[in-house]
């Protein structure tokens, strides 16, 4: 993924191992297969049975972790995180897990997703005397659950998770426990599996294939795993309610060997340039995709259309993250240093650029100006997903309604805004197909809110202008 030129950010991914001796180095490999989705910071909390230990930092996992430091983390559990920053929000105290110290024992915390009524709990524990050490809304749910001391911990956990409304991928740790939350639509991916006698928990399942784990299966929305020495259990929190998995996991966010509800993410996408290919037809004499979450959708398009398929355009994997660009001219150089076209595959030709979305405009523009620049023809852009018009409020990061363009122009208006000889976006109807194949009706298949509108849970007033986020 195209990290600062992207107008989308990642959102956060969660691991956790129970039960291995070597849990945080497992933890490290499986938030590595993770780091798609958050580059800014990651941490890892284990424990021995006895304490807990933590270790963050801001950075890549690679960067945070030293084989040293890895070594100190000993224990048979471990949970971690990966985490895309907000602005605002990238302060050392946010990176995660939160790790939380009482008199009844230590509690770790590590999330996926936002909370969309996480102001008002804040506002309702300040005005009970509660003093929260950091802007995430994950801080609520350990207060949450220490408030209702009076409780086993168990039943402390549901009874916050029963008090917070909007996205949540949740792993909370104590010294001889792992609990696993889904909240009750299940908006954000989360898997179990097995390495043995070891139970691992993740945001998507590539990272069992890095560690040579098993995949079991999906923590069911509105379902509480509690893992110990003892074994597993399952609980439920929330009455069942039909799962409205983000389908943005599927056109961008999860890398394409994940499976999410036992569908293949680079599949999905391939039907996705298949659809498009069929309800936007267009001449031309190549199709390329943008590199890296593009490029499935594009063989799909070239596949169902007939245009053969090339690699018009090469991601530079080497450019740093943090890449400096005091002004405007270094900043459309830094475009071209992370992306380049290849002037001998769309010199003198019709070209279709995929792309899985258009945010802001900006980086469709520069992508367009930059393969005719290399003697593309004609450019026609093709987006595999419908127009994003609407904000969300679930832990992705899309601007206000103000700053997304296709809330604000016609599509002939953004063809026009890029530079593009046509554009064409998937139909709203075309991308559950290509995802669900006929299994689930509009009505009840993932969430599409950004698209449509639609939210599946209450969008309070304080979220109307995102967030604070995990």
């Amino acid at each position: 993924m195209l990290g600062e030129i992207k107008g989308l950010n990642e959102e956060c991914g969660i691991f956790g191992v129970w039960g291995h001796s070597e849990s945080a180095q497992l933890t490290y490999y499986g938030l590595h297969a993770l780091q798609h989705r958050g580059q800014e910071g990651a941490g890892i909390v284990t424990t021995d049975g006895e304490q807990l230990k933590l270790a963050k930092g801001h950075g890549l996992i690679n960067e945070v972790f030293s084989q040293h430091r890895l070594e100190d983390l000993n224990g048979h559990g471990s949970i971690g995180h990966v985490r895309y920053a907000t602005a605002g929000d990238g302060g050392y105290e946010n990176i995660q897990p939160l790790h939380f110290r009482s008199q009844t024992g230590g509690l770790a915390l590590a999330h996926n997703g936002n909370l969309v009524n996480a102001q008002a709990l804040k506002n309702q524990l300040e005005a009970q005397g509660s003093i929260l050490q950091t802007t995430s809304d994950t801080e609520v749910v350990a207060h949450l659950i220490k408030r209702a001391r009076h409780l086993p911990l168990e039943q402390a956990i549901m009874e916050a998770l029963s008090m917070i409304k909007g996205a949540y991928a949740f792993l909370v740790m104590t010294e001889d426990r792992m609990f696993v939350a889904n909240d009750p639509r299940g908006l954000r991916p989360l898997s179990l599996g097995h390495l043995g006698d070891s139970w691992v928990v993740s945001s998507e399942t590539c990272a069992f294939d890095v560690i040579g784990a098993t995949y079991e299966r999906e923590i069911k929305p509105g379902e509480l795993l509690v893992i110990s020495d003892e074994g597993i259990e399952s609980k439920r929190f929330s009455a069942p309610i039909q799962r409205t998995l983000c389908s943005m996991e599927y056109v961008y966010f999860s890398r394409p060997d994940s499976n999410l509800d036992g569908k293949n993410v680079h599949a999905s996408r391939k039907r996705m340039g298949k659809s498009l290919a069929e309800e936007a037809p267009v001449e031309a004499d190549v199709v390329t995709g943008v590199p890296d979450s593009s490029i499935s959708a594009a063989i799909g398009y070239a596949e169902a259309s007939g245009i053969p398929y090339e690699l018009g355009l090469i991601k530079n994997r080497y450019v740093g993250r943090t890449f400096i660009q005091p002004s405007q001219e270094l900043r459309e150089q830094g475009v071209k240093m992370k992306l380049s076209a290849v002037r001998g595959i769309v010199e003198g030709k019709r070209v279709v650029m995929v792309d899985d979305s258009i945010v802001r405009g900006t980086t469709s523009r520069r992508i367009v100006k930059m393969l005719k620049e290399a003697g593309a023809k004609e450019v026609h852009v093709r987006i595999a997903s419908p127009p994003i018009e609407n904000p969300c409020y679930y832990g992705i990061d899309t601007s206000n309604s103000g700053e997304l363009i296709a809330a604000n122009h016609s599509v002939e208006e953004i063809e026009t805004q890029i530079g593009a000889d046509s554009l064409s976006f998937l139909s709203v109807e075309g991308l559950n197909d290509s995802i669900y194949q006929g299994e689930e009706s509009l009505e009840h298949g993932g969430c599409m809110a950004c698209f449509t509108g639609k939210y599946p849970t209450e969008i309070y007033p304080n979220t109307m202008h995102p967030y604070e986020k995990a």
